[in-house]
């Protein structure tokens, strides 16, 4: 991208990027105060906010409380969410326990039922599958080489990994992920990969992607 294309994308502030959060609320508390988005920021978050870490109910919370705050926040799906929708609706219930979602319903249980909020439900059934802007493609997983990003198929654009990491294929935009724990970012020309596994004791990224700058919260 041009250094006018990059002005062109970030004059009205910050688009950014927020890896895989599953639970640990703490390291999302952190690195917000080091992001400290302003009114002109735009941040969009990856999906899997849910499942496997110690907080999940709290994280949701957060990120309603977030939303209030700063109103053209994004918030995508992943498929963890996806699970827990299926879940929820009698579909595939062995499938999320075995991927983590027994920490999530243990924390929205009260009196030994489960018990999810509304505006929580609300969040989970509202959550997209992609956003995109001029120069930048954002989804949870990926895109199936050779499939446009408007005609790809759900299951892609939330569990994809090999055929998308392995891919040399070009959309014409910068396509920004997580759902595919690696040690740091992975800041490609046309790839930035934000899920830096949180949940196994490394770090929640944060990416400017216009720029790459890269804010990082680690467990002490």
């Amino acid at each position: 991208m041009t250094i006018p294309e990059l002005l062109k994308e970030s004059k009205t502030g910050r688009l950014l990027a927020v890896g895989d959060i599953h639970g640990c609320l703490d390291l999302l508390q952190q690195l917000m105060q080091k992001v400290a988005p302003h009114g002109d920021d735009q941040v969009i978050f990856l999906g899997d906010y849910i499942d496997r870490g110690p907080d999940s109910r709290g994280v949701i919370d957060y990120l309603l409380d977030f939303r209030e705050q700063w109103p053209k926040t994004i918030f995508l799906k992943g498929n963890h969410e996806a699970m827990l929708l299926n879940f929820l609706d009698g579909h595939e219930r062995l499938r999320y326990l075995l991927n983590g979602g027994e920490t999530t319903l243990y924390g929205y249980r009260e009196k030994g039922r489960l018990a999810i909020p509304q505006d929580h439900l609300q969040f989970f059934r509202d959550l997209r599958l992609y956003f995109e802007t001029e120069h930048y493609f954002f989804v949870h997983a990926g895109l199936r080489p050779g499939v446009s990003p408007q005609d790809q198929q759900e299951e892609d654009l939330l569990w994809i990994r090999e055929d998308f990491l392995k891919s040399d294929y070009r959309w014409g935009k910068t396509i920004v992920f997580g759902h595919t724990p690696m040690r740091k970012p992975h800041l490609k020309p046309e790839r930035i990969g934000l899920d830096t596994g949180a949940i196994y004791g490394r770090c929640l990224s944060c990416c400017d992607v216009t720029c790459r700058k890269i804010w990082t919260a680690q467990a002490q």
